[in-house]
């Protein structure tokens, strides 16, 4: 399949393009940025409205990449080829994979969020480093929470590195973004337990009912929940450290606390609510 083809910095699709790796851009536009084959296809499989697809052959990692831009032209979406040096230009990663799409944003309200019977929830409050983001959203997807909810929103949900660290898990795991009071409010509305970490407990995260409609809430990298969240907990648990240091990553946290829910579900996804 031929596809129009721009070799010119001055086009105004580049330079449109360029513009777009500034946030305040994306967030007037309403739009994103989204980089590589994995990323592309499964922002595609859940429903993600790309506008535009960009490529450059040079800069293809394997052999299936035409198959998608078949797919992406056949379903009506603008598909434009890029000389290795424009993509270079626009694209943040130091070794591009050849694949670059514009995608319209998701609406992240509350009440959009899926309603489930026992649902399982991550919460994280203030994070504010990209790759912490992404990696709680891969986690979630994996240990198969119900959603994330992401309060007092310190870093943008569509970060190319929350996006790249996510591996695709931003565009399969429900997200609602809010401030503290109205995240608890959704929650107590669903008879959802609060569940915090911290090392002033003797409960161990092994010995608290996870089965049960839950929320694990997690905070900043620096600080840690405030004491909104802390007050507020139905369920305290310490994760034994047996070693020097005495905290873990926020996100390696949020990947315990995930999986031994999971495990105390028998890895069985949350049963919708029917209506």
């Amino acid at each position: 399949m031929q596809y129009l083809s721009i070799t010119s910095a001055q086009n105004p699709a580049v330079k449109h393009l360029v513009k777009l790796r500034d946030r305040r851009t994306r967030d007037a536009e309403g739009v994103t940025l989204l980089e590589g084959y994995r990323e592309l296809t499964r922002a595609a499989e859940y429903g993600m409205k790309l506008s535009e697809v960009y490529f450059s052959p040079e800069h293809f990692l394997g052999v299936n990449e035409f198959a998608l831009l078949e797919r992406f032209a056949a379903a009506g979406i603008k598909v434009v080829q890029l000389a290795p040096h424009l993509l270079e230009k626009i694209t943040y990663r130091d070794r591009p994979e050849g694949l670059l799409a514009v995608a319209a944003v998701r609406r992240h309200d509350l009440d959009l969020l899926p309603e489930f019977a026992s649902p399982l929830y991550l919460v994280a409050e203030t994070i504010e480093k990209p790759g912490n983001l992404g990696s709680m959203l891969r986690s979630a997807d994996a240990a198969g929470a119900d959603a994330l909810i992401v309060c007092e929103k310190k870093t943008d949900l569509y970060n190319p590195n929350v996006i790249r660290a996510s591996t695709g898990a931003i565009f399969s795991v429900p997200v609602g973004v809010c401030d503290n009071a109205s995240a608890l409010a959704y929650l107590r509305a669903r008879g959802v337990k609060i569940l915090a970490a911290t090392p002033h407990t003797d409960f161990k995260y092994t010995e608290v009912d996870l089965t049960q409609p839950v929320a694990i809430v997690v905070g900043a990298e620096q600080t840690g929940l405030t004491d909104f969240w802390m007050e507020q907990a139905d369920l305290k648990v310490n994760i034994p450290m047996l070693g020097k240091i005495d905290s873990l990553n926020v996100a390696a946290a949020a990947t315990i606390l995930l999986y031994e829910a999971a495990r105390q579900r028998n890895f069985r996804p949350s049963a919708p609510v029917r209506h």
